[in-house]
């Protein structure tokens, strides 16, 4: 195994090194096709993160496994969870160890640290079953619009490329309630601003009177309104979210847990290549239906 690594170097916690940090960004490029440098101009990548990685001889990044600090509410109970990111290998390096290196170093680290719950996405929870991971189906909710109400519009889109908008995000984010009690996160700030690049078809509307800011899609034809997340100190019940948009849709899917909503769903299971996957104590499951908000998916 020793021979596998020869000429690489082990290195931890290198995102402050601008070097290192390119190294990360062109490995996710390179392997998933992911961009993240849109993170440069929202603040930089999350100041929690526990990177591990191999670098070669010529400082480029061959092998890069993250942990970071995501902590969560499950069924009203805040629970201490990090979430681990950005598994890549370059594909002329597999085969040599690296990855299953750098995913027992990182748990290693994460139960030093002391996490009652790890989670992560992957497309291959056979890679992570061995470890203690166990998948959880994930749900969407759907249902009939609330009972039309006068539209009156008072929202408005923000612009993330107006550092304006994105400080007044950033704020809402770092003081945001979870979204739901059944199963959410507390605190999201960079997947969130991240997301915001990531996820399609996506527009951002501030609600100035709750205040909160409303992720959302609405697909005109079908008469289908979607919420994909809300952020703000206080939920604002559907009703009031669709007549500040000035919408009366036909109909509401809500890709997190509408406990919050004042508004009910039929949970329908996702069908989705990346399988959402936890590692804790027993019992700390939901007791009912979940997703993660796109907003929040890493």
């Amino acid at each position: 195994m020793t021979g596998d690594r020869a000429g690489l170097a082990y290195r931890e916690d290198y995102f402050d090194d601008p070097a290192g940090w390119a190294a990360v960004k062109a490995l996710l490029v390179a392997v998933f096709d992911v961009d993240v440098s849109p993170l440069d101009r929202m603040g930089g990548h999350d100041r929690t993160l526990m990177s591990s990685a191999w670098f070669d001889g010529g400082g480029r990044c061959v092998a890069n496994f993250s942990a970071f600090v995501m902590p969560l509410v499950i069924d009203g109970r805040p629970v201490n969870a990090a979430g681990l990111q950005s598994g890549a290998v370059l594909p002329e390096y597999r085969g040599r160890g690296l990855f299953r290196d750098l995913v027992r170093r990182t748990l290693q680290r994460c139960e030093d640290r002391g996490f009652e719950a790890i989670v992560l996405y992957t497309g291959k929870p056979g890679l992570y079953a061995p470890y203690g991971f166990m998948t959880l189906p994930e749900h969407r909710f759907v249902g009939p619009a609330p009972a039309p109400v006068d539209a009156k519009p008072s929202c408005r889109t923000l612009d993330m490329a107006d550092q304006r908008d994105l400080s007044l995000l950033r704020g809402l984010l770092e003081e945001r309630a979870p979204v739901s009690q059944r199963f959410a996160v507390t605190r999201n700030t960079q997947t969130f601003m991240l997301n915001t690049a990531l996820v399609e078809d996506v527009t951002l509307s501030l609600l100035p009177a709750f205040p909160a800011a409303v992720a959302w899609r609405h697909e005109r034809e079908s008469g289908v309104f979607t919420l994909l997340d809300v952020v703000g100190t206080r939920m604002p019940p559907l009703a009031a979210i669709l007549q500040a948009l000035g919408l009366q849709p036909r109909s509401v899917e809500i890709l997190f847990p509408p406990d919050r909503m004042d508004w009910e769903g039929e949970s329908i299971a996702e069908d989705h290549d990346l399988r959402f996957m936890l590692r804790g104590p027993p019992g700390l499951a939901p007791a009912g239906p979940f997703r993660l908000s796109p907003m929040a998916e890493f």
